[in-house]
């Protein structure tokens, strides 16, 4: 199964193909940039699970860049680790204030970076699950994809697999917005029967199916959904 996609924004193209390369040696997909005004429209469209951010980019230094995805209700969920060469603490605070997840300043070594990426991915939103079998817990509701189960108060609810894939990624990560396309795409794939609001058709079975929890799979007006982030 693929790990997680990872945006590499960095315009030096040796440090940038470094990076990717290793990401990829451990199993991470990558996606890669070297503009900072085509950054926001690339995290958009590719729904990374992290973004390794550089602030010295042409274009759009690494600080607009990070207060564009924080703004976007598309992409303000992502996690943002800022990579540069300043390493001044003023630097350092105006990059967390600005909602940075971690900072690594430059030169760094390859194993200090992917320890940085994982530890910061763990205690994201998007994976706080159990431990074992990749159970997301959601209040009383639980995903646990090994088993192909869904329960709500402790009782399975039958879910099409659509449905399963649907709940999954909401609840994984909660507080994120996916608009319809990127649904239709990582839910239904390119199989599937492509009609207007085709995606509306599957919440609207799955918030029968959950009852009185619906309310925790909220629509996004002319974008899509979300997963409520406290419940």
């Amino acid at each position: 199964m693929a790990r997680e996609k990872i945006a590499v924004i960095e315009d030096e193209a040796d440090i940038r193909e470094v990076m990717a390369r290793n990401l990829r040696k451990e199993g991470f997909r990558v996606v890669e940039c070297s503009d900072g005004a085509e950054a926001p429209a690339l995290v958009r469209q590719e729904s990374p699970d992290l973004v390794l951010l550089d602030l010295m980019l042409p274009g759009m230094d690494g600080m607009e860049v990070c207060r564009a995805l924080k703004q976007d209700i598309l992409t303000r969920a992502i996690p943002i680790i800022m990579v540069t060469a300043k390493g001044e603490e003023s630097d350092i605070v105006a990059g967390l204030t600005m909602g940075a997840d971690d900072y690594i300043p430059k030169p760094f070594g390859a194993k200090e970076l992917l320890a940085r990426i994982k530890t910061v991915l763990r205690r994201s939103p998007a994976r706080d699950r159990a431990a074992e079998g990749g159970k997301i817990l959601r209040d009383d509701l639980v995903v646990d994809p090994d088993k192909f189960s869904f329960t709500v108060g402790g009782k399975p609810v039958t879910l099409t697999p659509t449905e399963f894939r649907l709940v999954q990624m909401l609840a994984g990560s909660p507080g994120r917005v996916f608009t319809r396309d990127q649904l239709l795409n990582r839910v239904i794939g390119d199989s599937a029967t492509v009609i207007d609001r085709n995606i509306d058709v599957h919440v609207r079975s799955l918030r029968k199916k959950i009852g009185g929890r619906k309310e925790y799979i909220e629509t996004i007006r002319g974008i899509g959904y979300r997963f409520r982030e406290e419940a």
